[in-house]
């Protein structure tokens, strides 16, 4: 009986696999049972630094619905809603707080700095140096994360609506908590 070619690759990718594939998912099924990897645990206990090097807490906002705005200032849908996100910040003084968190893919906190003072947005300017962003799966900006009054995390959304369309459901968010 002949076997072609291709069984025989497949035969040799099979015993391969179980050596490759069955570790990994075993170690994926252990750390699952770790609370402190979770999506919630890293969002609600994230921890990043001011730009002048001061660590800031999530925590620290508890009683606002807060927005973790993962950005970089060539990220352009990014900037785009940083306006909307300004104006509902003034509407909602003290219920909603921008953390605008640069991730570092090419910025540091001193490129941060300038497009702070350039552009005056009331956000609480962040530089992500233990690495949130990318514990949370992130591979692109705009990255956003939610966390309600309480502290706890609420979802995380990838890309934008633009700016009206942030605006309208961030807004609407605000209203359901308070």
């Amino acid at each position: 009986m002949f076997i072609n070619l291709k069984t025989k690759l497949n035969i040799k990718l099979m015993k391969y696999f179980k050596f490759l594939i069955i570790p990994f998912l075993l170690l994926n099924f252990i750390s699952c049972g770790s609370s402190d990897d979770s999506v919630e645990a890293i969002v609600e206990n994230a921890v990043f630094n001011d730009l002048d090097g001061n660590q800031v807490s999530v925590k620290d906002f508890e009683g606002k619905l807060v927005l973790i705005d993962f950005w970089e200032s060539w990220c352009g849908p990014c900037l785009q809603v940083f306006p909307s996100m300004d104006e509902l910040r003034e509407e909602y003084p003290d219920q909603f707080e921008v953390l605008a968190v640069t991730v570092g893919m090419n910025e540091g906190p001193e490129d941060a700095r300038a497009f702070a003072e350039e552009n005056g947005y009331d956000f609480n300017w962040l530089y992500d140096e233990t690495g949130v962003f990318v514990k949370l799966g992130g591979q692109g900006i705009p990255f956003k994360a939610f966390v309600d009054p309480d502290g706890n995390f609420i979802k995380i959304e990838m890309g934008s609506y633009g700016r009206e369309g942030d605006y309208n459901k961030t807004k609407e968010m605000i209203e359901e908590y308070f």
